[in-house]
């Protein structure tokens, strides 16, 4: 049975994710910070799936170590991590804090690099050896929204992690690829169609699509051989203003 880590289980893509992954037959262990919202996960979870939740904070070195110590001692393997633990907060580089700055790059870049660091160590040292490591790029990787300087940042940081981690694996049979998402349906896009502002100064409803397709996606990048890997693979809702966003 392949196991999977995936960070940000408790709510949204992360919870998606982890449940379609249970359905294909994965082990997963589930992090995020609240402990509560992982439970709600595996509560809705098949019963008896193999799910364990280990709440963690993806910031603190020793909090993802100790994650990664768990998924040693209860599974003695890595087969894929899926970082999607992210924050968002606006602004622009005028008017955003220092501190909210940091607590968006700790979160989703150090915490990427920390959790793949960890996943890393365990796929290069296991018998047979490899895995595959997937980042969640977001399309801000590509293209920012007004006012996103610190999570357009990091997600572009994100691009060069993987880029790094796809480098550095290979001799390792450790594949890494990234999935951008745009505007799936989560808590965090029920604002969308109320409006959000867009480059020409305009505020705009925009659609949102099932985030049961992302799961979809990523168990597909999931379940390639190491010797395949999708180095890059973007799902929107087909008529988002992405493409000429302006």
């Amino acid at each position: 049975m392949p196991v999977a880590v995936i960070t940000g289980a408790g709510s949204g893509i992360g919870r998606v994710v982890a449940l379609a992954l249970l359905d294909a037959g994965y082990a997963v262990v589930l992090a995020g910070r609240r402990a509560e919202r992982l439970r709600e996960t595996v509560a809705a979870a098949p019963a008896g799936a193999p799910a364990t939740a280990v709440p963690t904070d993806v910031t603190s070195a020793e909090s993802v170590a100790a994650l990664f110590d768990a998924v040693r001692a209860e599974h003695g393997r890595l087969d894929l991590l899926f970082n999607n633990a992210g924050l968002s907060l606006p602004g622009t580089a005028a008017d955003l804090s220092v501190e909210d700055w940091r607590r968006v790059v700790d979160t989703n870049l150090t915490g990427s690099f920390l959790c793949a660091r960890e996943a890393f160590r365990l796929m290069r040292d296991q018998r047979p050896q490899g895995g595959r490591i997937i980042n969640n790029g977001s399309i801000s990787a590509t293209s920012p929204r007004p006012a996103s300087v610190a999570y357009t940042a990091s997600k572009h940081a994100i691009t060069g992690l993987t880029k790094s981690l796809s480098l550095d694996g290979r001799p390792y049979r450790i594949a890494c690829g990234q999935i951008d998402i745009g505007n799936a349906a989560t808590d965090l896009t029920a604002r969308f169609a109320e409006g959000v502002p867009q480059a020409n100064g305009t505020v705009l409803a925009e659609p949102v699509f099932d985030p049961v397709h992302v799961a979809h996606a990523v168990r597909y990048m999931a379940g390639l051989p190491l010797d395949a890997n999708v180095q890059y693979l973007t799902i929107t809702a087909t008529t988002m203003p992405f493409i000429g966003r302006g």
